[in-house]
């Protein structure tokens, strides 16, 4: 790729993060560093989606290069290799409209990842402002920084998605960090907005003992999530989406023929074995019947913690729309396999996943917030007590 088409191209990201910049800066109120977390994670939640759509029309290679089109910064410009490649295979994997899919995803990529970089500058120029004055940095950049690794992690793997041809386990990964991205600026969103106007605590308003015991609870919600969230992708990445065509039987039968050794095979081709043959239909079978079932443990493990988190303070709202999506969720699942996959179910379906892991690491750091609280609150009450008899 030439240099001043790499340079377009970096310009053309930059575009797409000064648009969501210049809102953040000419916003109401003093707490902009909050403001642009908030919008890191809801474009980043937008990413994921657009992610999903660009996966379920077949447009991850719609240009077959990275991190250009035909070595040009937009499909405009590639307009001649585009075509020729249309013309030789019209139903291929390269069309204008796959292109221009594929392009948009990554021109809103490079956005979030110029808005992270703007996140992380302000973050350590803050803590040095305040090294300086010998006092504590509003915002520690340990976070943000992390983020910003991150983002150039999920770079890397958004790039090998391409050059390696939609390898299974690469793609996989990729759907994994950029939702792990999304529950980073979701806490990072927390963090700063504390999501809740701290509550008084009392043994009847928020026991400590509750919310121990529901903290691990909430941990085991985002790692059981986290398991389905692989199966999940390993699913779509595999197009094992309608192996089991009928629910909730699977072709008939509660336990079909599978093919667990080539299904579960991690590195390989897509659509092949490990050895390079085609692979079986029972390998998806199995891909799409562990999803399936595994979906069970997600809705009894989210369900239960929902349930239990509903009754406290603080934490209603999140446990009330964590049981919504929940459902939803389970819902667009079984209508994927009952309507034959239709595009936008199956593009709800990928939103509600990144609308769990929302919701769970929500619910991950209001507990701990609150457990923090509540936990100080004796402490200054005590001290109180004591300085004034």
């Amino acid at each position: 790729m030439e240099v001043s088409n790499f340079v377009l191209l970096a310009l053309t990201g930059i575009l797409a993060a000064s648009v969501p910049l210049a809102l953040v800066w000419t916003a109401t109120g003093t707490n902009k560093y909050r403001k642009l977390a908030w919008v890191i994670a809801f474009f980043t939640f937008d990413l994921i989606v657009f992610g999903g759509f660009t996966r379920l029309t077949d447009s991850g290679l719609g240009c077959p290069d990275w991190p250009g089109c035909y070595g040009e910064a937009n499909p405009f410009l590639a307009h001649a290799h585009i075509a020729a490649a249309e013309a030789l295979m019209p139903t291929g994997p390269v069309t204008t409209m796959k292109a221009w899919i594929e392009m948009i995803h990554r021109f809103l990529a490079m956005g979030i990842g110029f808005m992270i970089v703007g996140l992380m500058a302000a973050s350590w120029l803050e803590w040095r402002r305040a090294r300086a004055r010998a006092g504590k940095p509003a915002h520690g950049p340990l976070l943000p920084t992390v983020m910003f690794l991150w983002v150039c992690v999920q770079g890397a793997f958004g790039a090998w998605t391409v050059t390696m041809k939609l390898q299974p386990i690469i793609v996989t990964l990729h759907l994994l960090f950029g939702l792990t991205l999304l529950a980073l600026a979701v806490w990072l969103g927390g963090r700063e907005d504390k999501l809740m106007a701290p509550p008084r605590f009392s043994p009847v308003a928020a026991p400590v003992s509750v919310l121990r015991r529901l903290r691990p609870l909430a941990w085991l919600a985002g790692a059981v999530l986290l398991v389905q969230l692989a199966l999940g992708g390993w699913v779509s990445t595999n197009y094992a989406t309608l192996a089991c065509s009928d629910f909730p039987l699977c072709n008939g039968q509660i336990v079909p023929e599978m093919d667990w050794q080539h299904g579960f095979t991690l590195w390989r081709e897509l659509g092949k074995t490990a050895a390079g043959h085609y692979l079986p239909f029972s390998a998806l079978t199995a891909i799409h019947w562990v999803h399936r079932n595994f979906a069970l443990v997600v809705v009894l493990v989210l369900g239960y913690t929902a349930w239990r988190a509903w009754r406290l303070p603080g934490l209603h709202g999140t446990a009330r729309n964590l049981a919504l999506v929940l459902a939803a969720q389970a819902t667009t699942g079984i209508a994927t396999v009952f309507l034959n996959f239709p595009l936008p179910i199956a593009v709800l379906h990928n939103a509600g996943a990144a609308g769990l892991v929302l919701l769970v690491t929500m619910l991950n750091y209001k507990v701990q917030y609150q457990l923090e609280l509540a936990l100080r609150s004796p402490r200054r009450e005590a001290a109180t007590s004591a300085s004034h008899p």
